[in-house]
C-alpha cells in the first residue's frame, strides 16, 4: 500500500498536481530537535533546475503540521505537507485518451477505472519522491551515527553524465542512469531473515521510488562469473571487517558490520518532447503522441538523495527494532 515500516512507519499521501502531498512519520522518538531549516539542504539537493532537469520549480516549503512543539518531536506521529503552487495540469489534458509510453497512464487508469488523478502521473509522479526526502531527513537525523551518501556514477551508458545530457536534450529524448549507494558504521545483525532481509526490505523500498528497474548489493550481478576463492570475503578482526567487501555489507540478509553498498538502475523517463506512438483508448487506434509539458530530461540526476532517504529510513527501521538507538534526551 502506502506505507512502510514496522515501528518508525512511514505513509505517503498526495498527487503531482492535487493541493499537496506529503508524509506521515509514526515512531519517531520524542526529544528529537526538528525545525523547516532541517530539510533545506537534501530538498534542494532534489530540486529541479539544473540541465536536464524539469522547468518546474515548487517552493518546496515543509510545513509541519503535528508530532513537533517547540522544535522538538513529541512522541506522536509527525505530518509533514509541502504545496503544489507551480502546476500546468492543462499540458496533460489529453494523456487521459492517450497514454504515454512506459509511463503509469494505461495501468493507473485501468486499475482505478479511470478515477485515477492523472494530471503530472498523480499518485504515480516522481514528485512525491519529496515526501520520501522529508521522511529521510527525520531519519537520518534519528542515527544520526551512520554516514549515507549516494551519488550518480552513470548517466546514459557513459560515464561522462554532461555529455549523455547534451546528447539526450540534442534529440528530444531522455536517459536513464546508475545511482551508488554507500552506508557506513552500521553495526553487525541488522536483518530479520528470510523475508525481512537487509537486502529485501531495502529493495522493497527501492522499488517504491518511480523510475527504479534494478539494484544490486557489492558486486551484484559480477559474482555469478566469480569463483567462490575470489568472491568470499575474508575476514580479519573479530568486529567482522573484511579484507574485501563483495557482498556489499551482507551475508545471510545480516548486516555484517561492513560498509553497505550497493548500485541501482534509474530508467529515461516517459515524457520526452520526440513523437511516438501509442494507442487511443477511445477509438483503439495507434496514433502519434507529442507530449507537452515539463519534465526531465535525465531523472537519474535527481535520485541520489532519494536513495539516501529510504536507505536511512529501512535501517532506523531495523536499528528500532534491534534496540540500537542511542537514548535521546529530552530538552529541559
Amino acid at each position: 500500500m502506502n506505507s512502510l515500516g514496522r515501528l518508525f512507519r512511514i505513509s505517503i499521501y498526495g498527487e503531482s498536481h492535487g493541493s499537496q502531498l506529503g508524509v506521515l512519520i509514526d515512531g519517531c522518538p520524542a526529544g528529537l530537535a526538528i525545525t523547516e531549516d532541517d530539510f533545506v539542504k537534501d530538498i534542494m539537493r532534489r530540486k529541479s533546475g539544473a540541465k536536464g532537469t524539469t522547468p518546474r520549480k515548487e517552493e518546496d516549503s515543509p510545513i509541519l503540521l503535528s508530532g513537533v512543539f517547540n522544535g522538538y518531536s513529541t512522541g506522536a506521529p509527525i505530518m509533514i505537507a509541502f504545496q503544489n503552487k507551480n502546476t500546468r495540469s492543462s499540458d496533460y489534458a489529453n494523456l487521459f485518451t492517450f497514454p504515454r509510453p512506459g509511463h503509469a497512464d494505461f495501468t493507473g487508469k485501468m486499475k482505478y477505472g479511470g478515477f485515477n488523478d492523472y494530471r503530472g502521473g498523480g499518485h504515480f509522479s516522481g514528485r512525491l519522491t519529496l515526501a520520501l526526502v522529508a521522511a529521510g531527513v527525520v531519519a537520518k537525523k534519528i542515527i544520526k551515527s551512520v554516514n549515507i551518501e549516494a551519488k550518480l556514477i552513470e548517466a546514459g551508458g557513459q560515464k561522462n553524465i554532461d555529455k549523455a545530457i547534451d546528447y539526450a536534450i540534442e534529440n528530444n529524448d531522455s536517459i536513464g542512469g546508475i545511482v551508488e549507494c554507500r552506508a557506513e558504521n552500521i553495526s553487525v545483525g541488522l536483518g530479520e531473515p528470510f523475508f525481512d532481509s537487509v537486502e529485501s526490505v531495502l529493495s522493497h523500498a527501492v522499488f517504491a521510488i518511480p523510475a527504479i528497474k534494478g539494484i544490486e548489493f557489492g558486486v551484484g550481478f559480477k559474482a555469478a562469473s566469480m569463483f567462490g576463492s575470489q568472491h568470499n570475503d575474508a575476514l580479519i578482526d573479530i568486529s567482522g571487517k573484511t579484507h574485501t567487501n563483495h557482498a556489499g555489507g551482507v551475508n545471510g540478509g545480516i548486516s555484517n558490520g561492513n560498509p553497505l553498498i550497493f548500485r541501482v538502475a534509474v530508467k529515461p523517463t516517459s515524457s520526452i518532447a520526440k513523437p511516438q506512438n501509442t494507442i487511443n483508448l477511445k477509438s483503439g487506434n495507434t496514433e502519434s503522441l507529442k507530449i507537452e509539458g515539463r519534465h526531465d530530461a535525465c531523472i537519474a540526476l535527481r535520485m541520489p538523495v532519494v536513495i539516501e532517504a529510504v536507505t536511512a529510513i529501512v535501517l532506523t527501521d531495523f536499528m528500532m527494532l534491534e534496540q540500537k538507538l542511542d537514548r535521546i534526551i529530552p530538552h529541559d
